[in-house]
């Protein structure tokens, strides 16, 4: 019985333990683990890891070719080889090649360019899911793995790009002072590129069948924009209706192509570029960079979970 009546009363701890434990997390400034920043400080934390991305994009190109003979070399002999298929295809078979001054340049210029985008695009979708292991055993902003691949690509396409001035050389195509146009080119497109890859990362973290998905509307993509065709030689000689016109030309994967054929083929001429062609370049890259970005940041708190 003195036991019973000289048992201290319940306290506040022990009647409401979340409260106390809320209560103890904010007197010792403890926040949830992985809760989303803010839009500023995750940026900064980007930033603050920057030798990291490019790092890990460094290792991962890399590491990619590792296992076969050829190694490295296969950077370059992929989009080669593609566009050596692309040819027979389109231009004999097909006769795309037709009307189309310097058609080889004019081809694998847009196979190189087109596979920037396709593969950057491509890695995007697994970005997430496809590294789970390192997502759950560290904290950082989870926008790097995306941005990373599309560095990676970069860097790919860069060490390609030697190939594609041999080729342009080769067929005639002098060395001229729109060259220096490439630069602006590639940062707008790498801009574009990374912004989807944040967007399909997003979708892919949470649905990975998206990944077995994306080649489909790729490839469906590749055919309308361009690559092994003239978008401006078919709008002129077809009876299409205006809005599939300004769709065609709008395209913002045919947009970085022309852009870059304008830069560096003598023969592609300013009027085979659609009206405001820099600023639809301009426009793309900062609705997919900056609304891919933020589309990615919302979920921040999900990536690595269920």
């Amino acid at each position: 019985m003195s036991q019973v009546l000289n048992t201290p009363p319940p306290t506040a701890s022990s009647a409401s333990p979340t409260g106390d434990a809320a209560a103890l997390a904010a007197r010792y400034g403890l926040t949830v683990s992985g809760a989303r920043p803010s839009l500023p400080a995750y940026v900064r934390q980007l930033w603050e890891r920057r030798h990291f991305i490019t790092a890990f994009a460094t290792a991962k190109l890399t590491a990619q070719y590792s296992q076969a003979k050829l190694g490295q070399v296969w950077q370059v002999m992929t989009p080669l080889l593609n566009a050596a298929v692309y040819y027979f295809i389109f231009g004999v078979l097909l006769g795309t090649k037709h009307g189309v001054p310097d058609f080889v340049p004019f081809l694998v210029t847009g196979v190189f360019i087109w596979t920037f985008t396709q593969s950057s695009i491509m890695a995007g979708t697994r970005a997430i899911s496809g590294s789970l292991g390192l997502v759950r055993a560290l904290h950082f902003p989870r926008a790097a793995l995306p941005v990373s691949y599309a560095i990676q690509q970069l860097q790919q396409l860069l060490f390609s790009m030697a190939a594609l001035v041999v080729i342009l050389l080769c067929f005639g195509v002098p060395v001229s002072a729109s060259w220096l146009l490439v630069v602006p080119v590639l940062t707008l497109q790498f801009l574009f590129n990374a912004g989807v890859a944040m967007v399909v990362a997003r979708m892919g973290a949470k649905t990975p069948d998206i990944a077995q998905l994306m080649p489909f509307l790729l490839r469906t993509w590749m055919y309308v924009s361009g690559v092994m065709w003239s978008i401006a030689a078919t709008v002129k000689n077809s009876h299409m209706p205006h809005w599939a016109e300004v769709a065609l030309e709008s395209n913002p994967a045919a947009v970085y192509i022309d852009l870059m054929r304008f830069a560096l083929i003598d023969s592609f001429h300013a009027h085979q570029l659609p009206h405001h062609v820099w600023a639809l370049a301009i426009g793309w890259a900062l609705l997919a960079g900056v609304g891919g970005f933020i589309y990615f940041w919302k979920a921040e708190e999900t990536y690595g979970r269920g």
